[in-house]
């Protein structure tokens, strides 16, 4: 798999998402465990910061979150201009408003509230594999992968249903057709295992 290959990466995710009250579950719950970690790598020790003019809930530091924020954003831009763009802008909007929320937080509280939050996430994605999906996450059989594209994979679902965006002519028949296979290998397996 090509690293910016964003056909076979969304083939890859969408394999594990075909169920659509597992999409809906997920397209509720990836930013927010993105925010709420960004919520966290607040408080990593930073190199510099940037003062906004809000008295000391002002800083935005320069520290892992933005770093993590700068990787997510640079990759969804370099897997499509548009869309990626836009991912870029959330993945931001996302690092300024928590480093914010965790400043007026305060370490103590802001752990607590991202504690509940990635817990009651995580637990409705489990739950929408194991009902729904009736398949492991996309996680257990490529971390880094299902991580990195979570967020991306969820903001191309919104825009496909709502625009019918593609990032070209023709790559959601190709990716469905790609999903389909996928999901038709597994079975297979999954068959042949039972018997």
């Amino acid at each position: 798999m090509g690293l910016f290959d964003l056909e076979t990466h969304f083939a890859f995710y969408g394999a594990y998402h075909s169920n659509p009250i597992n999409i809906v579950i997920h397209t509720l719950f990836v930013w927010p465990i993105f925010f709420t970690s960004l919520m966290l790598f607040h408080f990593t020790p930073s190199i510099s910061q940037i003062e906004i003019g809000f008295g000391s809930d002002g800083l935005l530091l320069i520290n892992f979150g933005f770093f993590f924020t700068l990787i997510y954003a640079l990759f969804y831009v370099a897997l499509d201009k548009k869309a990626g763009t836009l991912a870029a802008l959330l993945c931001f909007a996302c690092w300024v408003a928590a480093s914010f929320l965790s400043a007026k937080l305060g370490f103590s509280l802001a752990w607590k509230v991202v504690l509940a939050a990635q817990l009651f996430c995580w637990t409705g994605q489990f739950l929408g594999h194991g009902v729904f999906e009736r398949r492991a996450p996309a996680l257990l059989d490529n971390l880094t992968q299902a991580f990195l594209m979570a967020p991306f994979f969820v903001l191309l679902e919104v825009l496909e249903k709502a625009f019918e965006y593609e990032p070209y002519p023709g790559f959601h028949a190709t990716v469905k057709a790609k999903v389909d296979a996928d999901i038709k290998e597994w079975q297979n397996k999954k068959q042949k295992k039972s018997t």
